[in-house]
């Protein structure tokens, strides 16, 4: 049970980093902006999502 949690719980961290990154690359591939840069990359999915649907 506690190799399954694990598994589960290092998952979660590499998907909210895989998720940083794309946003903060997609943000700047954008904007050219680190500061715009950042800020989505603290957003997350939120912004991969948003810039999927817009775009």
């Amino acid at each position: 049970m506690k190799d399954k949690k694990n598994a589960v719980s290092n998952g979660v961290k590499s998907g909210i980093t895989f998720g940083s990154a794309l946003a903060m690359v997609i943000s700047y591939v954008n904007w050219h902006s680190i500061g715009w840069a950042i800020i989505h990359g603290l957003m997350s999915w939120i912004y991969v999502i948003y810039y999927f649907i817009r775009y």
